[in-house]
């Protein structure tokens, strides 16, 4: 207990900076992700394509390496950006092309018979895919889009490696003071299991609320 109440202040900061990181870093990448989404299922090939792309080079590279990108080469090459913005972007494009699958998993559940219909009634891609499709497919996909939150929540620990202030530096800390480092490692263990229990919640309400059935 001397650990974390001797540095009481430092892990309340630290998780508050993990806290903001995982809120931003969530919202940008569910509205990248829906957009990436609605490109793959679009009806011109470009942007089928270019989804695609996307999707396939994020998935496949590891998040350090998108980070270490992001920390190291994107101010050398274009221009200057706090660590915290560079880590959320960096956070947000990795986790977009996740948030993208399975965004585009629920519009598969959709029935067909429901685009025809929208677009017999004359309305256009967009207008189909965002009044007919995807309410409908919010049902099947906010389980799983849950998960990839609480991924993206531990996630952040990653971008302590890059001087971002967040939980997963305050171990760091710790020992600089003299501390216990695993004691430190355990009280950052046991908040963020405090930050994932009620998305797990979350999760398993909406699977009894939205369950589809097939």
């Amino acid at each position: 207990m001397d650990v974390l109440f001797g540095n009481l202040g430092e892990f309340l900061t630290r998780f508050g900076g993990t806290i903001g990181l995982f809120v931003v870093s969530a919202i940008a990448s569910l509205i990248l992700g829906t957009l990436l989404a609605a490109m793959r299922v679009s009806p011109v090939p470009a942007m089928r394509a270019t989804g695609t792309a996307y999707v396939t080079l994020l998935r496949n590279t590891p998040l350090t390496l998108v980070l270490f990108f992001f920390a190291l080469g994107f101010t050398k090459l274009f221009f200057y950006l706090p660590f915290f913005l560079l880590a959320v972007i960096g956070l947000s494009l990795y986790t977009a092309a996740f948030v993208c699958e399975t965004v585009r998993g629920g519009i598969s559940t959709v029935s067909e018979g429901q685009a025809e219909a929208a677009r017999a009634l004359g309305l256009g891609f967009t207008q189909t895919l965002t009044l007919v499709v995807l309410p409908q497919a919010v049902r099947s996909v906010m389980p799983p889009l849950t998960s990839v939150q609480i991924a993206l929540l531990k996630n952040t620990t990653v971008a302590a490696g890059f001087s971002v202030f967040e939980a997963g530096g305050f171990y760091r800390a710790v020992n600089e003071r003299g501390g216990s480092t695993l004691v430190a490692l355990l009280w950052v263990a046991l908040g963020f299991i405090v930050l994932v229990i009620p998305l797990t919640v979350l999760q398993r309400r909406l699977e009894k609320r939205w369950s589809v059935t097939r």
